[in-house]
């Protein structure tokens, strides 16, 4: 299983003409487990972002979450992969590309196909591929203060 996603990203040319940056197939697919991939198109390192600058956002180090910025990352899960429950510390935007895929809320499973879409605010879950199929997920991930609870910080978890 590989993840193949067309990445392609606008620029500015000296004049300031809108200018293409980058049209490759993505090169920083990793895999953490096996029938998992997963590649990062985007990540800014502030919010707001400098738009003006040349650095390749889809190469910088980071953890799931940029704790300044923004995250855009395509994941793959393979039929049979349950990912590890956890929580992050950003809003999550996730849209089902294909495929289909459970989303395990602390026990309430919520069941997503291609084109739905999800907003994770801070909750804990993980995802299980119960299907046949690879299911494709593109997630855009912004930087958010932890949930505060009970008189307690809910804060990440791998």
């Amino acid at each position: 299983m590989t993840l193949q996603i067309r990445r392609v990203v606008t620029g500015h040319d000296q004049n300031g003409r809108a200018i293409i940056s980058v049209d490759e197939i993505c090169k920083n697919v990793i895999s953490r487990r096996p029938a998992h991939s997963s590649c990062v198109v985007w990540s800014t390192g502030e919010f707001p972002t400098d738009n003006g600058g040349d650095a390749d956002g889809g190469t910088r180090p980071l953890a799931t979450v940029d704790p300044s910025g923004t995250v855009f990352r395509l994941v793959e899960y393979g039929p049979g992969v349950a990912a590890p429950n956890h929580r992050t510390e950003s809003i999550g935007y996730a849209g089902v590309i294909s495929g289909a895929i459970d989303m395990d809320l602390d026990g309430t499973v919520v069941y997503l196909k291609a084109g739905d879409v999800l907003v994770q605010r801070g909750t804990i879950h993980n995802w299980v591929n119960r299907g046949t199929v690879p299911c494709v997920v593109a997630f855009v991930l912004v930087a958010a203060r932890p949930v505060e609870r009970a008189g307690r910080s809910l804060t990440a978890t791998n």
